[in-house]
């Protein structure tokens, strides 16, 4: 249940660190050193080296800080006079620690809650993060409030939580310790649903006996992607609950309790690190560390051989931790020690076309991970939303500065492509295969909405951020055959090998546009290289507004990964808007799209916090794909699937029937050394009407593998739906054997 986005306005904070306060050690996050595994062939027209590294000296400011800021609200009624990027000291902040800078907008020392706003980023400085120190007397709900809640509103907020859209804080530091030890202090309140991300946060709180801060609130939403955060003291680090949620690098040290979890329907951590702390609850965790803590996970009440909350965990290394599973009150049921835990599991388990579950609490089917999929350490690769914290303003060039407009009405193809060909690397065919180098500058879209009429081409060697998530908006008759469909963005051709750094960035259509790919990726990481060819927080979206009629298709399909790509996607959305935010009711909206993510990749891909929503034939379809690794809702409108659109064998689309004819939220087909460790299907309606979810039939079938495909699955959850896995678009798992609350959890399948 989502809405389309909101671009009138946009706001993007900075903050320094004051080189005075010099409150607490800095956190610096290196900038990626890029390298060619090859000798440089070609570069831009106007290069005349590669950018092998940053140039900053160690006292230059943050690039972000000092870069000609002329972005603008394209749709906002005066975009020449809204301001998009705004530094807190040109509004008064000062950032020594002393002065009380909550008026001007509420930065360094503050005394009341920052409230966010759609479009929102939040960032500090990359190189020295800045502290938000919350005064002793500090009033408000936490230092950041994504979702305030309406004074005397009975329980009222300022957004719906499911569409509450858009929001990023990254490199700050929250500091709460001048807050007395009794006093209730929160740092995050984080109500946040998709395309928000946390990013290289950190938590300062009391350690004090029976203190009562705590680091993040979350007790609803649709989310999310949240990475590189640490949490020290208080007595919750993180207390969540959402409908599904992807947390990967969480550190937390010395609180009473890590993660408590509050509900979700599913909650995917990668990378834990827990250090003295009392009690940690959650439900699917991979590649943890955890030391001197009493117990790992607690459950609130006993499962009594029955499902009552699936948990998997997966590659655990406790030391000194006695309980590594345990029950409120209760007993344990799996001792902890100084060991690892390589698979194990609570809840239902499933294999192949075997419809009767097998209640589990112990060691479960530990999926063959392949080593490409893997770090040195033999943990899920993982790569940071690059910041480019080591490079200088002068690297990076504006396309606004070479011509391009962003106004959403001047087609803007032709200066943005220029720029590409200028400044980055080049695709150049030696001994048949295709390799590039860096290009000469990082590209940079100055906040704005860029229409384009035709492809644009970036070839391997080029990095690009935006700025509050810029936008490329693809029209006109290029995009306008289904039987001919054409990439809006080419990322890569086919064959090409190295560096590709996307961040930022939203892709979108100005409808109709039935025959557009908006993001077709060929490119693979070079020899040797692990997530040079990425994504982060950037977003696939789609919302004109219409009825059942052609003018209301707004693409062909999401993202196409070929079979000759690898991909490491971070945080990305891939979203066709059910809803209008823009309008005052949030009035619903029929607006089509043919396909979410159509991966043929060999691999190795990571889809780390992705979601794609309310395509009209599938959300996500792995066709002769192999080695995935997919950490992870969606609607089913009138006329029944395919149409208003057709299959085509040409991108491995599935088969419909009168029986079988609604959107697939996976659909898998002769693929290979897949894993699926958290993903969340849901249906919630036959065209907005919702009474089938009291009958879980909103649709029969959701999640479809062929007979020769080997793929694990570890905590699946599903809504209104009858079955939950199908095998050759034949039911095997009915929900009736997992219901769990709302949702229902299945928590191992395999072959």
């Amino acid at each position: 249940m989502k809405a389309s986005f909101l671009s009138t306005f946009r706001v993007f904070l900075f903050l320094r660190r004051s080189r005075s306060m010099g409150l607490f050690a800095t956190l610096l996050c290196l900038g990626t050193v890029l390298s060619s595994s090859h000798p440089v062939f070609s570069l831009g027209s106007l290069c005349s080296a590669p950018l092998n590294g940053g140039t900053a000296a160690p006292g230059d400011p943050y690039w972000l800080e000092s870069i000609k800021h002329q972005g603008t609200s394209a749709f906002n009624p005066n975009p020449s006079s809204y301001q998009v990027f705004r530094n807190v000291k040109d509004f008064g902040a000062t950032g020594n620690g002393v002065t009380d800078d909550t008026a001007a907008i509420k930065t360094y020392l503050v005394s009341s809650a920052i409230n966010t706003y759609y479009y929102t980023q939040m960032i500090g400085d990359a190189r020295n993060p800045p502290t938000l120190l919350a005064s002793p007397n500090f009033s408000g709900f936490a230092v950041i409030d994504a979702d305030p809640y309406i004074p005397n509103g009975y329980g009222a907020q300022w957004f719906v939580n499911q569409d509450n859209f858009y929001r990023s804080v990254r490199n700050l530091i929250i500091d709460l310790r001048q807050i007395p030890a009794s006093t209730t202090a929160i740092g995050l309140h984080w109500q946040v649903s998709q395309a928000t991300s946390l990013i290289n946060v950190i938590v300062e709180m009391s350690t004090a006996s029976g203190n009562k801060h705590q680091g993040m609130f979350m007790e609803n939403g649709s989310g999310g992607f949240m990475g590189d955060i640490v949490f020290n003291g208080g007595n919750y680090g993180i207390q969540v609950g959402n409908q599904q949620f992807t947390v990967r690098n969480l550190t937390v040290n010395n609180a009473n309790i890590a993660v408590s979890g509050i509900w979700d329907w599913g909650f995917t951590f990668q990378g834990v690190t827990i250090n003295s702390c009392q009690t940690v609850g959650s439900e699917a965790i991979i590649d943890a560390v955890v030391t001197n803590t009493p117990i790992f996970v607690r459950t609130s009440t006993a499962s009594n051989g029955k499902l009552g909350g699936s948990l998997v965990l997966n590659n655990i290394k406790l030391n000194n931790v006695p309980t590594a599973v345990g029950v409120n009150n209760g007993p344990t049921v799996l001792a902890g020690g100084t060991v690892t835990i390589t698979s194990w599991g609570q809840g239902n388990v499933f294999s192949g076309t075997s419809g009767t579950p097998t209640f589990t609490q112990g060691n479960i089917v530990s999926a063959s991970k392949p080593s490409s999929l893997l770090d040195s350490s033999g943990r899920i690769f993982g790569k940071s939303h690059p910041q480019y914290a080591n490079y200088a303003a002068s690297q990076f060039i504006s396309v606004k500065s070479q011509g391009a407009a962003g106004d959403g009405h001047t087609d803007d193809t032709a200066a943005i492509q220029n720029v590409i060909n200028q400044f980055s690397g080049r695709d150049d065919v030696t001994h048949h295969a295709m390799y590039s180098t860096p290009g000469c500058m990082i590209i940079f879209f100055d906040a704005g909405t860029y229409y384009i009429t035709n492809t644009i081409t970036i070839p391997a060697g080029t990095q690009i951020v935006g700025e509050a998530w810029s936008v490329i908006l693809a029209g006109g008759s290029a995009f306008q055959n289904q039987n001919s469909p054409k990439a809006v963005i080419q990322a890569g051709t086919a064959g090409s090998t190295g560096l590709m750094e996307i961040s930022d960035m939203i892709f979108s259509t100005a409808g109709p546009a039935p025959g557009a790919i908006l993001l077709e990726w060929n490119v693979h990481d070079p020899s040797g290289q692990q997530g040079a060819a990425g994504l982060w927080d950037t977003h696939i979206s789609q919302c004109p507004s219409g009825s059942v009629n052609t003018n209301c298709q707004a693409a062909f399909l999401g993202i196409h990964l070929t079979s000759g790509s690898s991909a490491y996607f971070e945080g990305t959305w891939v979203w066709t808007a059910d809803h209008d935010l823009d309008a005052g009711n949030s009035a619903q909206i029929s607006v089509f799209t043919g396909r979410g993510v159509l991966s043929q990749s060999a691999g190795p891909v990571w889809l780390i916090g992705t979601a794609s929503e309310h395509a009209a034939l599938y959300q996500y379809n792995l066709a002769g794909a192999q080695n995935h690794w997919i950490g992870f809702p969606y609607y089913q409108p009138v006329p029944a699937a395919p149409a208003p659109y057709s299959s085509t064998s040409t991108y491995s689309d599935p088969s419909f029937s009168s029986s079988i004819n609604m959107a697939w939220g996976m659909w898998v087909q002769s693929s290979y050394n897949i894993i699926l460790f958290g993903a969340g299907f849901y249906s919630f309606f036959q065209n907005y009407a919702q009474s089938c979810l009291n009958t879980w039939n909103c649709q029969s079938q959701i999640f479809n593998i062929d007979s020769s495909s080997t793929i694990t699955v570890y905590s699946l959850s599903t809504v209104g739906t009858t079955y939950q896995l199908s095998v050759s678009q034949i039911g095997v798992v009915n929900e009736s054997s997992n219901q769990d609350g709302f949702q229902e959890t299945l928590t191992v399948w395999s072959r």
